[in-house]
């Protein structure tokens, strides 16, 4: 018996359809990480309302951000021979172009000098990436130390996003929020961010109208735990003879005057 073969164009048609069902995939997968702008929420950009100290020192430190991060970033795709951190670092340093341009606009729209150079704290960063012996030093010092600015930063962006008077500071704000959580994301999912060594949230602030915890509950708690109480033994020992001293000087007068 012959085997009967597929015409030729019912083939091809089939290698054809096979390759459209399949490019999407493939051209997602190798497409960079999209700039994170957030969508138009009817916030304006017209330079109105008071600029506040702090929205002159938030625009700078965006600027900061994008002198060392995109150098960092570029470094990244230089030195890594991990393939998720080259890509990270490619992610990072063009989106942080995008950012320092939306940075530079709200800058000169409110007349706000910027800095050129990074500070000295970023600076010493860049070196100790410069300087790292193997790529997989480097790779665990651009991790961490970029995780480490944009978690410092993420709180102070809210801060102005929720207090500023000004529109344009408003939404380079709300844009810088979306570029640092993705940024955070992206750092994270490297898989060798060092959590241990990342700062700590402060201590909350004690609710409002309650004062300092009663002497009674600080005395039963050092009692619970075997401890002094600095300053109340002597408190003590001087009520004891001052005690004492008035109960001697009564005495002392009552036998005199019997005599």
């Amino acid at each position: 018996m012959k085997t009967r073969r597929a015409p030729r164009w019912l083939v091809g048609t089939l290698a054809m359809s096979l390759a459209f069902m399949l490019a999407p995939a493939g051209a997602a997968h190798a497409a960079d990480e999209p700039v994170p702008v957030p969508p138009n929420t009817g916030l304006t950009n017209k330079g109105t309302g008071v600029v506040s100290d702090a929205d002159r020192d938030f625009i700078i430190k965006v600027r900061l951000a994008g002198l060392w991060e995109i150098p960092a970033g570029n470094m990244a795709q230089e030195k890594s021979e991990d393939p998720n951190v080259v890509k990270i670092g490619k992610a990072i340093a063009e989106q942080h172009v995008a950012l320092d341009s939306l940075d530079r606009t709200v800058a000169k729209q409110l007349g706000i000098s910027l800095p050129n150079q990074p500070n000295g704290d970023q600076q010493v960063w860049l070196d100790e990436m410069k300087n790292a012996a193997t790529p997989q030093q480097f790779d665990q010092i651009f991790i961490d130390r970029l995780r480490a600015a944009h978690g410092k930063i993420f709180p102070a962006i809210g801060t102005i996003r929720a207090t500023t008077r000004n529109d344009s500071v408003r939404k380079l704000a709300q844009q810088t929020n979306q570029f640092v959580m993705t940024h955070m994301t992206l750092l994270e999912s490297s898989g060798i961010v060092d959590y241990a060594a990342l700062p700590t949230a402060p201590a909350p602030a004690a609710a409002a109208g309650q004062g300092p915890v009663p002497l009674d509950n600080q005395m039963m708690v050092s009692a619970q735990q075997g401890q002094n109480i600095p300053g109340l033994s002597n408190t003590v020992i001087l009520l004891i003879l001052a005690a004492a001293l008035v109960v001697g000087v009564v005495t002392t007068m009552r036998i005199f005057r019997a005599r």
